[in-house]
């Protein structure tokens, strides 16, 4: 499902949330094998049953029990039932004591109208793992604003789940590493390296909490009570299927908002799909837009990190403590993820 397709923009007063700076964070315990994961769908639909049982045998295949949602399979338009079904599933898997860890299923749209259903309290007295990118945005930003969770900007369900994601999600999450995560240097058979580039904006180093996720879910909760505050932030976005004038739009948006002035660093992972499309000779690039925007903050800068609708993903914890090197498109944690 495109996510795109159910979102529209909309302006939004520059008010951030909470910050990690002004509570103590809340590191759920890192997951083991033998532990139960609970899956939900908490924006599309379980469309194939295939999909699902395919992210339970790979969870299973790590050694993990898997539980399902109550609603799971429940459809409500292009969401996974109504606003109040979803929220249940997320809560109940928050409450339930047997559940360790929760992964969702999919993205779509709809997570950030389960924002002012969730149970915050509970969830702090019962933090556990949350997982999940994309629309899942709204949800890992929003519980972490109100609660001081760390949440993580990783796999769905339905990802692939392959070599290279499976050893940073096993890293950050089940071995609590203080992982430095750099991207593949393979050529190939090429003369240098073609994929999974990086390039530098601004030089240098920069520290601080790592916040960030999909760019347009992201900007689609600011201004609001579940965006997190970005004061001395690694901040990091990636996105899917939108046209350079999009990213300029909501870039832009963050700048007026004030994100970039409060930040430390800035880190964008892959832009899929995002080239100018037929007819758009002149358009903007994306390299345009890192000029205009995030040259001028004089702040460690780079793109190309493995993250976003990508099948080779890393594993991001939101909130915890991290180092970037713009020179060499590195992100080293300062700390674990989870306890």
């Amino acid at each position: 499902m495109n996510r795109r397709n159910f979102l529209q923009n909309i302006a939004a007063v520059p008010a951030l949330g909470y910050t990690a700076e002004n509570k103590n964070i809340i590191k759920p315990k890192r997951l083991k094998v033998g532990d139960t994961i609970g899956l939900v769908c908490p924006a599309a639909p379980a469309y194939s049953k295939e999909t699902v049982q395919v992210a339970a045998e790979s969870l299973q295949a790590l050694g993990f029990k898997v539980k399902y949602g109550k609603n799971i399979w429940k459809r409500y338009g292009y969401l996974a039932g109504t606003d109040e079904e979803r929220a249940s599933d997320l809560n109940e898997m928050f409450a339930d004591a047997t559940v360790n860890g929760i992964l969702c299923v999919h993205g779509g749209w709809g997570c950030a109208r389960l924002l002012p259903l969730i149970d915050y309290q509970m969830i702090k007295e019962n933090p556990k793992v949350i997982v999940g990118y994309s629309d899942v945005t709204a949800l890992l930003l929003g519980i972490y604003a109100q609660t001081g969770l760390v949440t993580f900007h990783g796999p769905v369900g339905g990802s692939t789940w392959n070599d290279f994601s499976v050893k940073y999600f096993k890293s950050v999450l089940m071995n609590a590493e203080k992982v430095k995560y750099e991207n593949p240097k393979s050529k190939g058979d090429n003369l240098t390296q073609v994929d999974d580039r990086i390039a530098t904006i601004n030089n240098g180093v920069a520290k601080g909490k790592l916040i960030g996720g999909n760019l347009t879910v992201l900007c689609h909760i600011m201004g609001s009570k579940y965006a997190p505050d970005f004061k001395n932030s690694i901040m990091f976005c990636e996105d899917v299927e939108e046209q350079p004038y999009s990213v300029d739009r909501m870039i832009n948006h963050l700048k007026l908002c004030g994100v970039f002035e409060e930040m430390n660093g800035f880190v964008f992972g892959k832009c899929t799909k995002c080239e100018p499309g037929a007819g758009s000779y002149g358009s903007l690039t994306l390299e345009d837009l890192w000029q205009d925007h995030i040259k001028p903050t004089k702040k460690p800068a780079f793109t190309g990190a493995m993250i976003g609708h990508i099948s080779n993903k890393f594993t991001m914890p939101i909130g915890i403590e991290a180092e970037i090197n713009a020179d060499l498109g590195t992100i080293q944690f300062l700390e674990s993820g989870v306890e």
